[in-house]
């Protein structure tokens, strides 16, 4: 097992920026839980424990959970790397390649192993909050690189548009793109994973989040992402991470 050459406790770091959402930090127990974007999930020291949908407990090294998948995770208070990717970006086809030897499970990839020592490395560093943009992007532009599948171009760029312009709603994104509402809903959510609205809270939660890791108040990030208070923000954290905002955005990093 790898240990830790400086064992001084570090805060949890965030970092949200472009298309990526990134996360490095103990956590215990998260209950039942969909995201709205794909994510790739690796122990920084240890295998983590999973359970996809009404399944059985698995421990694995990494995983890479589609969005939409419902997941707990038993983490155990031990530390690790969270990385969300957008779908302009690749999303779960992205994600795919961090994955080693992996087997699937409820449509969830398992790996024994994988991309762990750049997250690693990332933790350990008293400056990764500024250095994981170049490092982020560095992972995924080798990930990406390897996939089989890309996005379809024109949801692609409906992303792209909606992260412009968060109030831009599924009608106008459609007739940007050239597809009729429906046609557009549909497609949306056999690329993305997820219906558009789901996707949109998930944006929503980000912005919050990267106000939170900027040093806003949890009230203020709120009202700033457009929930109607700092309850409600909560209750969507839980529901969109299985565990309370203050496991993870409190003694942040920055």
């Amino acid at each position: 097992m790898y240990e830790r050459a400086d064992s001084r406790p570090l805060g949890p770091l965030w970092h949200v920026q472009g298309a990526h959402t990134f996360f490095a930090g103990p956590l215990s127990y998260n209950a039942s839980h969909r995201h709205g974007a794909p994510v790739y999930l690796a122990g920084l020291y240890d295998r983590f424990r999973i359970r996809v949908g009404e399944g059985a407990w698995t421990a694995c090294r990494t995983a890479m959970i589609p969005a939409g998948v419902a997941h707990e995770l038993d983490v155990r208070g031990d530390p690790i790397a969270v990385l969300y990717l957008e779908p302009g970006s690749g999303g779960a086809h992205g994600l795919s390649p961090l994955v080693d030897g992996g087997q699937e499970a409820g449509g969830v990839l398992l790996g024994a192993g994988g991309e762990v020592r750049a997250f690693r490395d990332l933790h350990e560093s008293r400056d990764g909050v500024r250095e994981a943009g170049a490092t982020l992007a560095d992972v995924v532009r080798f990930s990406c690189g390897r996939a089989r599948r890309s996005v379809d171009a024109r949801i692609a760029r409906a992303v792209t548009l909606l992260h412009d312009d968060p109030a831009m709603g599924a009608g106008a994104l459609a007739a940007a793109v050239g597809l009729s509402s429906s046609r557009f809903q549909h497609l949306f959510t056999a690329q993305v994973g997820v219906p558009f609205r789901r996707y949109r809270a998930w944006l929503r939660m980000r912005r919050a989040i990267a106000a939170v890791t900027a040093g806003d108040s949890f009230t203020t990030a709120a009202h700033a992402a457009g929930f109607a208070d700092q309850p409600h923000f909560a209750h969507d954290f839980r529901k969109t991470f299985g565990a309370p905002a203050s496991g993870s955005l409190l003694g942040l990093r920055r």
